[in-house]
This record gives structure tokens, C-alpha cells and sequence, in this order.
């Protein structure tokens, strides 16, 4: 049996400016930093073989700050761009109600809640899917399987592939589904990553 670990990054500077942020690599907040380490204390009690963010530096310091809260500071993060979050392309930098108003509420929400319609320029959660889930595979699963506890700090698209996928929802079930910052979700899995429970901590 291994143990999954998975969260978001702790808020961003964009975040808190209710911007489309995509692979922009803008930093967490003062708050951020506030959940990461409140996520450090929830995991406190784990003990993980491997750690796994993106390419993003909101996404690697809320690993950094969780792990050295939780007095986990052992392991060597691995970095992969394939855990970035989805691209927002021509919306990246703009504010969200700005957006709205200048493509239409309806439109703008195709394009942040529709399964395979990409914004201009960017991606889909499809397209997201495409590039988590070969990288889970052929990286991450190998380790599950051979019993080793991992955690992953990614961003909220990348972890809605990765959700989708291990627990058989839907596209219109996971766009549905909401992820908070930095809240720590726990997966049970057995040999053949089966799900055997599910829990947010």
C-alpha cells in the first residue's frame, strides 16, 4: 500500500489580484506563505519517499516551506514543467472581471469550465491532461506501485487531470469540483493504485 499526497500551491501574488496567472511565474503572497505552512502542520505525521512539484515557483516554495514545517527536510524536490498549471495563453496577466467584460461572462467561462475548449493561444484541461498524466505514469506511478509514499504540489488544472483520473470522475464532475489553496488531499492506494480511501486533511 502507498500513501498519495497532493495540493495546490498556496496563494499567489495573482491570485490575490484575481488575475489569470497560467505559466506567468509570479510568487506566493503573504497569505500563501500562511498556507503553506499551515499545510506543513497537516502533514506533519507523513513520511514521504518522494516530492514532486511543477516548474513554478509558487507551486516549489509552498513544497519548501510545507516540507521544512513539517520537518520533512530530507528529501530533493523534482521539478516538471509537465505539473505546470494549464497555459491560459492570450488571457495570462489579464484581470478576471476585466476579461469578462471584454469577452463576455458566457464566453470566459467556456473557456475556464469547458473540458476541451482551449482560450486563445493557450489550453484546454484536456490538453492539460495530455502532458500530467504521461509524466504520472511513466514517473510517478512506478514508485506508488512499488509501495513509496509521494506528495505533489501542483496547481489547480494539473491536479484536476491528476483527480480525474485516479478517482474515474467525469470532465463535467471535475470542472465541477472545486480545489482550495495548499489543502492537502490524501490518497490510500493499493499495489495496483486502486483507490482504498480519500480524505482532505
Amino acid at each position: 500500500m502507498a500513501q498519495l499526497v497532493i495540493f495546490r500551491h498556496g496563494q499567489s501574488t495573482w491570485n490575490l489580484e484575481n488575475k489569470f496567472t497560467g505559466w506567468v511565474d509570479v510568487d506566493l503572497s503573504v497569505k500563501g506563505i500562511e498556507e503553506a505552512k499551515a499545510a506543513g502542520e497537516k502533514i506533519r505525521n507523513f513520511k514521504f519517499d518522494y516530492a514532486y512539484s511543477s516548474d513554478l515557483i509558487r507551486a516549489q516554495k509552498t513544497l519548501t516551506i510545507a516540507l521544512e514545517v513539517a520537518k520533512h527536510p530530507s528529501l530533493t524536490p523534482i521539478y516538471n514543467k509537465a505539473l505546470n498549471e494549464r497555459m491560459y495563453g492570450d488571457l495570462q496577466g489579464l484581470d478576471k472581471a476585466e476579461t469578462a467584460q471584454k469577452y463576455g461572462e458566457e464566453q470566459v467561462k467556456i473557456w475556464r469550465r469547458s473540458f476541451d475548449i482551449p482560450p486563445p493561444n493557450g489550453e484546454s484541461l484536456k490538453d492539460t491532461a495530455a502532458r500530467v498524466l504521461p509524466y504520472f505514469e511513466k514517473e510517478i506511478v512506478p514508485k506508488l506501485k512499488a509501495g513509496k509514499n509521494v506528495i505533489i504540489v501542483a496547481h489547480g488544472n494539473s491536479l484536476r487531470a491528476l483527480i480525474m483520473h485516479l478517482e474515474n470522475m467525469t470532465p463535467q464532475q471535475i470542472l465541477e469540483f472545486e480545489i482550495g489553496t495548499a489543502q492537502p488531499r490524501v490518497y490510500e492506494l493499493d499495489k495496483d493504485l486502486k483507490v482504498l480511501s480519500v480524505k482532505n486533511l
